[in-house]
C-alpha cells in the first residue's frame, strides 16, 4: 500500500514539475515574443510609477496580452527598480522584453511634447511639437512669439509636465546680442546673463536641453562647439589663403554666411573674397555695412543710406581695407568650411540674379551687365506689386 501511494505521489510531483516547467517555458515565450500592438503608440510613464502600473496601462492600450508576465519577466531580470518617468515610443509588434529595455535603459524621453525654440534672423519663435506614433513625425500643435503674444494654452500645459523635452534651435547668421536677448525671453531656462559673448564665437546648432538648465552653461556649449568647428576646419584650410588666423577666418566666413543663403553658393561666394583680399581689392559689402550701423543689435528694417555706405567706419568695407575687426554674424559650420576651403574660381563680384542666388563675375563690365539685368528685375517685381500679382 504505501508502496502505491509513494509511486503515485512521485508520478504526480513528476507531472507538477512538467507542468510547472510547462507554464514556465510559455511565460519566457510570451515575455520575448512579437507582441499584438498594431500601432506604435507613446507611452507615458509618471513620476512615482510602477512596473504594475505601466503593465496595466500596457495591456489597455493592446500592447501586450498579459501584464502579469511583463511584471513577472521584468521582476525576474531585476529591471523593475531601473523603471524611468517620461513619454517613451513602443515600436509596433514590441515583444514585453523589448518594451521593458524601452522603459528602464534610462535616457532622455523618446516621444510626446517637445517644446522647440527656433532663434532666427528676424524673430524668435516657440513652438510646441507632438511625436506621432503612427508616422514618426512631428505635429505642431502651438506657436508664439515670446513677448509679443498671449502664450497659448497648449504651452502653459506641457510646461507643467516633467516629460516635456525643450530644444534651443539657432539659425545660423544671428548675432550674440539676439541670441543672448532670445534665451532671455525662455522661461524654462534659468540665470542671468551678464555679458554677451564674442560675435562669431557661438555654434548655430540644435541644443537639447532641460527645464531650469543654466543660460550661462547653455552659452558655454554653444561656445565649445564653435571653437571645436574652427579649429577642425582650420586645421584642413587650403593653402595660399590671404587669411592670418582662426579669428581672420571667423570673420570671413560671418560675411560669407549673411551673403548668400543657398547652400551650393557658398564656396563661390568665399571664393569672390578670398580674390579680392590676394588682389588688395576692398571687399564692398552691404552686410558689413549694415553691422556697422546696428551693431548686431536687431535687421535693419530699410536699405542702405549713401551717408552710411560713405561713412568710414571700421565694418564699412567700402572704405576701409581687408576684413572687419570681428566678425559680423555667428556662422555655420559650411560657411567656416567655405571660408577656409573656398571654390577655386577667379570670380571678383557677384549680384543678386532674382532667383534667391547669385550672377558671379569674372570683370567689371560682366559685373555690370549683371547688375543692369537684376535693376531689370528689381523694376519688374515692383510693378508686379504695385499690379497686386
Amino acid at each position: 500500500m504505501w508502496r502505491n501511494i509513494a509511486s503515485n505521489a512521485l508520478t504526480f510531483f513528476v507531472v507538477a514539475l512538467m507542468a510547472i516547467g510547462g507554464i514556465i517555458a510559455w511565460g519566457k515565450s510570451q515575455y520575448s515574443t512579437q507582441g499584438p500592438l498594431e500601432e506604435a503608440i507613446c507611452l507615458r510613464v509618471e513620476s512615482g510609477s510602477n512596473m504594475r502600473r505601466v503593465a496595466d496601462d500596457l495591456a489597455a492600450q493592446g500592447a501586450i496580452s498579459n501584464p502579469s508576465i511583463l511584471r513577472i519577466g521584468a521582476d525576474y531580470s531585476d529591471k523593475s527598480p531601473q523603471l524611468k518617468a517620461g513619454s517613451f515610443l513602443v515600436p509596433e509588434g514590441a515583444s514585453m522584453s523589448e518594451i521593458v529595455d524601452i522603459v528602464t535603459r534610462g535616457g532622455a524621453s523618446t516621444c510626446g511634447t517637445e517644446v522647440v525654440y527656433r532663434i532666427g534672423v528676424r524673430q524668435a519663435e516657440m513652438r510646441v511639437r507632438e511625436l506621432d506614433p503612427a508616422t514618426n513625425r512631428f505635429e505642431d500643435v502651438a506657436e508664439f512669439v515670446p513677448g509679443e503674444a498671449e502664450v497659448p494654452a497648449e504651452y502653459a500645459k506641457v510646461r507643467s509636465e516633467s516629460d516635456t523635452r525643450y530644444r534651443i534651435a539657432l539659425a545660423e547668421g544671428v548675432t550674440s546680442w539676439q541670441i543672448v536677448e532670445a534665451l532671455k525671453a525662455a522661461d524654462f531656462l534659468e540665470g542671468d546673463v551678464a555679458d554677451v559673448p564674442a560675435e562669431g564665437s557661438l555654434a548655430p546648432e540644435s541644443y537639447e536641453v532641460v527645464a531650469g538648465d543654466d543660460r550661462n552653461a547653455l552659452l558655454d556649449r554653444m561656445e565649445q562647439e564653435q571653437a571645436a568647428r574652427l579649429a577642425a576646419a582650420w586645421a584642413n584650410r587650403a593653402e595660399g589663403l590671404p587669411i592670418e588666423s582662426p579669428e581672420e577666418a571667423l570673420v570671413l566666413a560671418s560675411i560669407v554666411e549673411k551673403e548668400t543663403g543657398v547652400p551650393e553658393e557658398r564656396g563661390q561666394v568665399a571664393s569672390v573674397f578670398v580674390n579680392r583680399l590676394k588682389q588688395g581689392m576692398r571687399l564692398q559689402t552691404d552686410p558689413t555695412v549694415i553691422y556697422g550701423v546696428t551693431g548686431g543689435k536687431g535687421v535693419l528694417e530699410r536699405g542702405l543710406r549713401q551717408s552710411e555706405l560713405r561713412k568710414e567706419t571700421p565694418y564699412n568695407t567700402y572704405v576701409i581695407d581687408g576684413l572687419p575687426p570681428t566678425p559680423i554674424a555667428n556662422p555655420g559650420q559650411a560657411s567656416i568650411e567655405a571660408a577656409l576651403n573656398p571654390d577655386q574660381t577667379d570670380f571678383l563680384f557677384f549680384v543678386a540674379d532674382g532667383s534667391g542666388g547669385h550672377a558671379f563675375a569674372t570683370t567689371l563690365d560682366e559685373h555690370n551687365a549683371n547688375v543692369v539685368k537684376w535693376r531689370e528685375i528689381e523694376a519688374q517685381q515692383a510693378k508686379d506689386a504695385a499690379d497686386g500679382n
